[in-house]
């Protein structure tokens, strides 16, 4: 690599602080590409769109469809009467943290329970249940709402249920900043790891909003493609005829170690976390910063955090919804801060845009990318956008040798995060 990036100064400028690494040991993965790693990282790599039919109860909205994950039932790994506790998406989040945390080689029956945290980001959390009892209530009356509506809708469900499901008695803490919410969580995990608070912390995001009422107000917004005769081919990023994203559901979380208690116990290391950055637009409440300022801000100060320079990064997986001014804008930006040489890739027309939980789950797969030396391709692109002058991986994936990748997320409301992931 070369040498440490100078202080950040100027509109960027920061207190420098001297870089830290956290370990990833574990790694936990539910999406429409595959439920765990091993699933997930063969449909990602291999470009598998999932298969998907029109909804019945989208019929009379230009998006009729969506990405669901199809291979994991969560009440055949939870029980029924545990999963009856939980929305969908805390579901989703306990099955990748059973996941994560065995992959690490951990046995929460014997670590130090007060010294492990929990941070996991989500943008809506149970909306699902919160639909279901609205209409509980407004077709049947105020005694058929369940009492478990708090405890199931609110946006902490996740945290709280794995929380639950492992015995973490350390700080479990939820993170709602929109599509950046998996990307600022594990970026706060990174904090946590840094002031000493935690030995391990969970991280990442989760998310199952494939409800009508959502995908209603994405048609309204514009913001879902409406490719309804080819849905395999509705989410294309970087494309040139792409039109809007396909909403996905899942979770991705992973296992980060202070890297003393990792190497202390014998850990296998994955990858390392070892930048974070995080900035808003103040722009706009649905639409991006037009010049990209907010999501550069971000990434050159986990670069900076990172003690690294943009000439060490050899792969971005970008948060490339398929929207027009999304993929442009983040593109631009890349271009200016990195130059053209990363190989860039955008994983969604394989796991549909997940939302809150698409940081997590990106995360997790460029931990994967850089054990694996392989850059996952970017499905559907079949004809470039030329105003993206970027090396957007396309079709097939492309091994190649990289030390230093980044996760960059946008999200409504202006809230921009990246991360900057290392070697082991």
């Amino acid at each position: 690599m070369s040498a440490p990036a100078a202080p950040v100064t100027g509109p960027y400028r920061r207190t420098p602080l001297a870089p830290f690494a956290a370990a990833v040991t574990g790694v936990g993965l539910v999406t429409a590409a595959g439920t765990g790693v091993g699933a997930a990282w063969h449909g990602v790599t291999e470009g598998l769109v999932p298969s998907v039919g029109p909804r019945p109860e989208l019929a009379e909205l230009p998006c009729d469809f969506f990405y669901s994950v199809t291979d994991c039932d969560p009440r055949e790994v939870l029980g029924v009467a545990a999963q009856r506790l939980m929305d969908r998406f805390a579901q989703l989040a306990v099955v990748a943290a059973r996941e994560a945390v065995a992959d690490a080689g951990l046995d929460p029956a014997v670590w130090d329970s007060g010294r492990v945290g929990i941070v996991i980001g989500s943008a809506h959390g149970g909306l699902p249940f919160y639909d279901e009892q609205h209409a509980a209530l407004t077709e049947r009356g105020a005694r058929r709402v369940s009492p478990k509506l708090a405890p199931l809708s609110v946006v902490n469900g996740a945290a709280s249920s794995v929380s639950l499901d492992l015995g973490v008695q350390g700080p479990s803490q939820a993170v709602s900043t929109a599509c950046s919410s998996g990307t600022v969580a594990i970026g706060t995990a990174h904090q946590m790891l840094r002031s000493g608070a935690c030995d391990i912390v969970i991280a990442g995001g989760a998310e199952s909003t494939c409800t009508r009422l959502l995908i209603a107000s994405a048609c309204r917004l514009k913001a879902v493609s409406t490719r309804r005769e080819d849905p395999r081919a509705a989410c294309r990023p970087f494309d040139t005829h792409r039109d809007g994203f396909v909403v996905g559901e899942g979770a991705g979380l992973l296992v980060l170690e202070h890297p003393d208690h990792a190497r202390a116990r014998g850990a296998t290391v994955r990858a390392h976390v070892s930048g974070y950055g995080a900035s808003s637009d103040a722009h706009s409440a649905v639409a991006p910063d037009p010049d990209g300022l907010g999501i550069e801000r971000a990434l050159r100060t986990a670069l900076a955090d990172a003690g690294l320079s943009p000439a060490d990064v050899g792969h971005v997986n970008a948060h490339g919804t398929s929207t027009l001014s999304n993929d442009l804008i983040e593109a631009a930006m890349l271009r200016r801060v990195l130059g053209e040489s990363p190989l860039v890739t955008s994983t969604k027309a394989m796991t549909g845009h997940t939302l809150g939980a698409a940081g997590g789950i990106e995360a997790a797969l460029t931990v994967l990318a850089l054990q694996h030396q392989l850059v996952p391709p970017t499905a559907n692109l079949d004809a470039p956008d030329p105003l993206i002058e970027m090396d957007v991986v396309a079709k097939e994936a492309r091994s190649a040798s990289f030390d230093c990748a980044v996760k960059t997320s946008l999200g409504f409301g202006g809230h921009n995060a990246a991360l900057v992931l290392t070697r082991a």
